[in-house]
């Protein structure tokens, strides 16, 4: 398990890649590789920022704070600061870049979530379902507006929103045993990842 926790991430890029050849993060990449060996660095030796009081809410924060939710947000929204400054030049980069960063945070952390396959297996494919599944829906938003269809931004945005807060009940429900409940979200919010991989597929082979 550890072992999965530890090349899920770099297996995936790669596999990635293979879907959008001549797409590479260039330079966002180093950016990427570096900035996600810092922040994974700095949460190694800081700790939780939230402290999990129990099972519910506190349990859920700080799942969304400290596992899932964040640390696969911060790339993207690092990606949306580095565009002005070129460094990463489009949106289609912005999975390839949050990919990158999160391939030093698998292998630092699991140093301490050592034998714990909650952490080993379902956050790297939770973590894998945001990094894809945001830029997917900011792609559908951009392929709406410029083909004048304003009307599906609504459920666009809504699901942009919904996707993290989904991974990280989704790891909630595990983690108090609702493993039904677990299923089922887990299934919902990979749909966004399996959608990109068949769009991209699509592309490579039209």
């Amino acid at each position: 398990m550890s072992l999965f926790c530890i090349l899920w991430m770099p297996l995936f890029y790669l596999f990635w890649l293979s879907l959008s050849p001549g797409a590479g993060s260039g330079s966002g990449g180093v950016w990427a590789l570096l900035l996600g060996s810092i922040t994974a660095l700095v949460q190694f030796f800081q700790g939780a920022f939230i402290e999990p009081g129990g099972f519910e809410l506190s349990r859920w924060i700080s799942a969304g704070i400290d596992i899932v939710g964040a640390p696969a947000l911060v790339p993207l929204i690092f990606c949306l600061i580095l565009m002005p400054f070129r460094i990463i030049t489009d949106s289609a980069e912005l999975t390839n870049f949050a990919l990158l960063w999160l391939i030093p945070g698998a292998v630092i952390r699991t140093i301490n979530w050592m034998k714990d396959p909650l952490l080993l297996v379902l956050v790297p494919l939770l973590w894998t379902a945001i990094a894809v599944g945001i830029p997917f829906f900011i792609h559908l938003m951009a392929t709406s507006v410029s083909h004048r269809k304003p009307l599906l931004i609504i459920p666009i945005l809504l699901g942009m929103l919904l996707l993290p807060l989904m991974a990280t009940t989704t790891y909630w429900a595990f983690f108090v045993q609702k493993s039904s409940l677990g299923f089922v979200l887990i299934f919902i919010t990979m749909i966004p990842l399996a959608a990109s991989i068949i769009y991209s597929f699509y592309k490579i082979s039209t």
